[in-house]
C-alpha cells in the first residue's frame, strides 16, 4: 500500500500521531497495516474502542477524498474486526466520527469512536 503524501493541515504532533509513532502508548486492540484500533482513555461506555486509520489524515471527509481504495477498505475491515472482537453485535453498538470543531472534534486525525457493552442514552441533546 503506497501512502498518500500528508494533507498540509495535518498537524503531525496530534496525540494520534504520536501513538501511531510508538511515543505515546495505548492499550491496543487490534491492527492491521491501514488501522489501529485502541481504548479510549477517557471512556464514555463499557466499551469504548477508537479506530484510526495509520494515514495522515485529519478527518473523514479528507480521508474519503485522499486515501486508497485499498486504506479505505482495510480501515473498515479493522473496524468491523474489532465490533466482532468486542461482541459488539448481539445488542448493538454506535459508531461516531467527528469533523471539524462543530462537531466536537478533540484531536486533528480522522478516527471513529466504537461505543457499546450498555443501553446507550440519546445521541445528542439539544441546548436551547
Amino acid at each position: 500500500m503506497t501512502p498518500t503524501a500528508p494533507n498540509p493541515a495535518y498537524d503531525p504532533n496530534n496525540v494520534f500521531a504520536r501513538i501511531l509513532r510508538g511515543e505515546i502508548p495505548c492499550h491496543k486492540v487490534y491492527e492491521n497495516d491501514a488501522a489501529l484500533a485502541f481504548h479510549d482513555i477517557t471512556s464514555a461506555a463499557p466499551v469504548h474502542v477508537l479506530v484510526i486509520p495509520r494515514g495522515a489524515y485529519t478527518d473523514f471527509h479528507d480521508f474519503t477524498r485522499r486515501a486508497t481504495p485499498e486504506e479505505i477498505a482495510k480501515f473498515w475491515q479493522a473496524v468491523d474486526h474489532v465490533v466482532q472482537q468486542e461482541n459488539l453485535l448481539p445488542a448493538g453498538f454506535r459508531l461516531i466520527t467527528n469533523t471539524g470543531p462543530d462537531s466536537g472534534q478533540e484531536v486533528p486525525h480522522f478516527h471513529v469512536h466504537l461505543l457499546g457493552g450498555e443501553k446507550l442514552g440519546p445521541l445528542l441533546s439539544r441546548k436551547s
